[in-house]
């Protein structure tokens, strides 16, 4: 029984926080857990899936046929019910994780956890992460039809909620002691806030200023280029973008600020990535175009994802849902599929504020601005609330000032980000939902302002295309690098590039379209487009798979999602190998060494090369920016591919020496350096566990949201793969929904995900697709044209109307 196992660790304290591993938290109520009338027993019952429920307010009756994976394919007679019907299905599978994620958008952690989430309820206040979801809530109360949906989605998540006597709320609610309350349009733009941070959270303004400061900008320019010297941008290099007629910034003649800052606030991991691609008709097996996605992002229980059919009478779709928001996000409907990769574009830019003596203004063009002051009232369990004002400029909020990790009484720094400018993505969705062709595909993408993302779409009219989605500034040549002075008008957003420029391609010649998180375009294209580390490798392996032949089949696609090959190992490790002095060597180094040689660069489950590169590429990258490790100073050493392109190419460069050592070290002493550490390393971890197989080096795991809960977690999960690696399963990140789509009429859909559908660890349905995921598996999608029950379908509820 799985919830005996965590018994024992009931005592220790809880840790939580959503894709975090920091330990926070009191022990919680033992006795009303083991309660056996209202305690964690009464959760260990499977769905119902078959009988009639009531819902207020439902004009119609709702069918909702479940297949054998626990799919809920809804079958509506109007829109208001469908979602109303999404709602509440969605809460009854995963209630308690869709609200704890809008606690933890909302920095309200402290209400359930205690004192202990009380910096991290800060930052997020700080972050604007409240303030945004209220701009996105007043941008969908301006069309009446979308929130009249979101109204409608929210009461069913309160009808489901309405329903429960506190023995039945999920297990989470009952360990730490909290109940759920009422779901409303503030929370589902909330956990859209959520996203925005996870996928277009990131920045290195100060990191970067920082790096200016101490090594000046010719030396800045070599560690950081706009482009790499191997570019294969999302937007094929052919594109011809003369079309392009509104210009860009002129750089202003503002010198650079040069600041010394400690710390920054905490960032998403930039490990998030995805792929997706599409294949022409005149490149499919069939005729037809066939588009697959597959988001990287953590591997949780219960999982990112929901997979729902939502159909009414003008419209059929399937696919991957967020719980917490409407429609289908990465599917499928009769006429097209669509899917997203994260466009990582540099959406944040930092700026200097000085204020007057009592901080209520600021300078801003030689005058004095006023300031806004919002009071976070952040509530504390157990304790009195804390209140902390946060100053907000027109930029945005001032994140870092004399009562947040800065020192400076009159100066303070604001975040300007994208997420805070009214935007209503739900609408995207909802029409990407109705679509029927590439007009409508492009219409719905024009709602759509943060996070930015890559829209892949095909459809069965033979068209296959790629739009870089998002409201982007139309900066000056380098804005945003570094953090700017807020007191100039000049160094505002002064436009936002027109979204008809925004890089697309429809067609294109070679046959295909692709996107893995690189370099969107290349250096024709009219704007500026901030390098911040795009993905140099995925991307390649892709477009060379679908350069490499004519045709290609769904076993084709299943491969590639399921590919192996580490071009980032094989680009340097050879090297590395042919250029390292061997005469010195140990056993041990021998050893290693002749087993480094025979690997053939796949990060295969029972191989030892990946566990043998992944030690020695960690030793070496750490050994050759020591130079970055600055006390009390906010820093990110360079890229992956520019680090390779300088151990390559500039193997004497200065860079290369050790600070600490009186030797003038070069690329080579630093391959043999980092190289022994690495068999210190692996030697010790054979001796530990007996053996040195990338599967049991990476330890690929599934872990609960509250992260001190290991019997609700699945470990040691049997699966290649890593980081670069097209199958890019790390230890806790990686593929979280596999999906394939032929465009044949109606489509004929396989998908995956590391999960189940429920959200009760006590269910079978809880993690019951991780196996299969793990072997690269898929399970068809069942996608119902009528309301008929098929073989299918184990169990049909009826929704009715409230008597």
């Amino acid at each position: 029984m799985k919830y005996f196992k965590l018994i024992v660790s009931l005592v220790l304290t809880i840790g939580i926080f959503y894709a975090l591993n920091t330990k926070l938290g009191s022990i919680p109520p033992i006795g009303k857990f083991l309660n056996p009338y209202s305690g964690v027993w009464q959760n260990e019952t499977d769905e119902t899936t078959s009988g009639k429920i009531q819902i207020p307010d439902l004009k119609e009756e709702v069918t909702v046929h479940y297949d054998e994976q626990l799919i809920p394919h809804v079958f509506a007679k109007n829109d208001l019910d469908l979602y109303r019907a999404q709602g509440y299905l969605t809460a009854k599978h995963r209630l308690w994780q869709m609200e704890f994620q809008t606690y933890a958008s909302a920095g309200r952690l402290s209400e359930i956890i205690g004192e202990a989430a009380l910096n991290y309820d800060r930052q997020e206040r700080r972050r604007g992460m409240g303030y945004g979801a209220e701009q996105t809530v007043k941008k969908m109360s301006q069309d009446q039809e979308t929130m009249a949906i979101v109204e409608a989605y929210a009461a069913g998540v309160n009808s489901y909620i309405n329903q429960l006597d506190p023995k039945d709320y999920p297990v989470e609610y009952k360990l730490l002691d909290y109940k759920p309350e009422a779901w409303t349009p503030k929370k589902t733009a909330l956990l859209l806030m959520y996203m925005t941070k996870m996928l277009a959270g990131g920045d290195e303004d100060i990191e970067n200023t920082n790096a200016l400061r101490l090594f000046g900008k010719e030396r800045f320019d070599l560690l950081f280029p706009d482009f790499f010297d191997v570019t294969d941008p999302i937007i094929p290099k052919e594109t011809d973008w003369s079309f392009i007629d509104a210009p860009q910034t002129p750089h202003p003649d503002s010198e650079i600020l040069i600041d010394s800052i400690s710390e920054n606030i905490d960032r998403p991991d930039p490990n998030y990535g995805s792929n997706n691609w599409a294949v022409s008709g005149e490149k499919s097996y069939s005729g037809h175009p066939i588009l697959a996605n597959d988001p990287h992002l953590g591997l949780n229980l219960p999982s990112i994802w929901y997979v729902m059919q939502l159909s009414t009478p003008n419209h059929n779709a399937f696919g991957a849902t967020i719980p917490g928001a409407l429609a289908v996000i990465s599917g499928f409907n009769q006429h097209i599929a669509w899917g997203e990769t994260n466009a990582t574009r540099d959406v944040i830019d930092w700026y200097k504020i000085e204020f007057n003596e009592d901080r209520t203004k600021y300078k801003f063009d030689d005058e004095w601005k006023d300031v806004t002051v919002r009071v976070e009232d952040i509530k504390i369990k157990g304790k009195p609330s804390f209140k902390d004002s946060v100053l907000y400029t027109h930029h945005g909020p001032v994140v870092f000032d004399k009562n947040f990790k800065s020192e400076e009484e009159l100066a303070g720094y604001a975040m300007q980000w994208t997420g805070y400018i009214p935007g209503n993505g739900q609408k995207t969705f909802l029409k990407l939902n109705k679509a029927k062709n590439y007009d409508d595909y492009v219409d719905a993408l024009s709602h759509w302002v943060a996070p930015a993302q890559n829209f892949v779409f095909a459809s069965t009219e033979g068209d296959i295309a790629l739009w870089i989605q998002g409201l982007f500034p139309n900066k000056w040549e380098g804005q945003g690098k570094f953090v700017m002075d807020g007191s100039k008008s000049e160094n505002d957003w002064q436009s936002f590039i027109p979204q008809q420029f925004n890089a697309h391609t429809k067609n294109p010649e070679r046959g295909f379209v692709s996107s893995a998180n690189q370099h969107p375009v290349d250096e024709a294209y009219p704007y500026f487009v901030y390098n911040d580390g795009y993905e140099t490798y995925r991307n390649r392996v892709i477009n060379d798979f679908f350069n490499s032949k004519e045709t290609f089949s769904i076993q084709d696609f299943k491969d590639l999602h399921n590919n192996n090959y580490n071009l980032k190992a094989a680009e340097l490790m050879p090297y590395m190998l042919e250029h390292m002095d061997t005469s010195n060597f140990s056993k041990e180094e021998k050893k290693i060494y002749d087993m480094a040689k025979k690997w053939q660069y796949n990060n295969d489950m029972d191989e030892v090369g990946p566990s043998i590169w992944s030690t020695w590429w960690k030793e070496l990258y750490t050994t050759l920016w020591d130079e970055f490790e600055v006390d009390s100073t906010a820093l990110m050493s360079p890229y992956t591919y520019q680090s390779i392109y300088l151990l390559k190419h500039k193997g004497d460069d200065a860079f290369m020496d050790i600070v600490d050592t009186p030797k003038k070290e070069n690329a080579e002493d630093l391959f043999r350096i980092s190289f022994s550490k690495a068999v210190e390393e692996l030697t010790a971890r054979k001796k530990e566990h007996g053996n040195l197989k990338w599967v049991n080096y990476k330890g690929t795991f599934v872990g609960h949201l509250l992260q001190a809960l290991p019997a609700f977690s699945r470990f040691d999960i049997p699966i290649g793969g890593g980081k670069n690696i097209v199958n890019a399963t790390s230890e806790n990140w990686g593929p979280s929904w596999r999906m394939i789509v032929e465009m044949t009429s109606p489509p004929t859909a396989l998908g995956i995900y590391p999960g189940g559908q429920s959200g009760n660890p006590g269910s079978k349905y809880y993690d019951n697709f991780i196996d299969d995921w793990a072997k690269g598996e898929y399970h068809s999608l069942n996608f119902l044209q009528n309301n008929q029950k098929t073989d299918a379908i184990i169990g049909t509820q009826i929704l009715v109307p409230h008597e």
